[in-house]
């Protein structure tokens, strides 16, 4: 049983926030269909005269919530996340999707093969 190409494309949902914002993030997330996430705990190096120019106070103690949803669901998943925990909230959160071509460990991705393999 190897890693199989997707036939619906994944991508991974990559959300950097100030710590304690994570329920936000993922309650917006799975409103909007995401399933579950990841979270790192980080520290940001942000840039002290971006700060001082733009009138932010950049809290150092960041979380990264990491979210693999359907390439369906794309723009419901950023726009409901971003409204909530985007620049302009509390949380300062910042958003980005990068691409998946192979992912393996998903629930949904291991019942697919299987149903796969019995078939063959």
């Amino acid at each position: 049983m190897g890693v199989k190409k997707m036939e619906i494309k994944k991508l991974l949902v990559v959300c950097i926030i100030n710590a304690g914002f994570v329920d936000l993030v993922m309650d917006a997330a799975r409103e909007a269909g995401a399933s579950g996430g990841t979270v790192i705990h980080g520290r940001g190096t942000g840039n002290k005269q971006i700060a001082k120019t733009f009138g932010l106070i950049i809290s150092p103690n960041k979380e990264v919530v990491l979210i693999v949803i359907d390439e369906t669901i794309q723009e419901d998943v950023v726009n409901a996340i971003y409204k909530r925990a985007g620049l302009d909230a509390p949380s300062q959160g910042i958003i980005f999707t990068l691409p998946l071509d192979r992912v393996a460990g998903l629930s949904e991705l291991v019942a697919e093969e299987e149903v796969s393999d019995e078939q063959e």
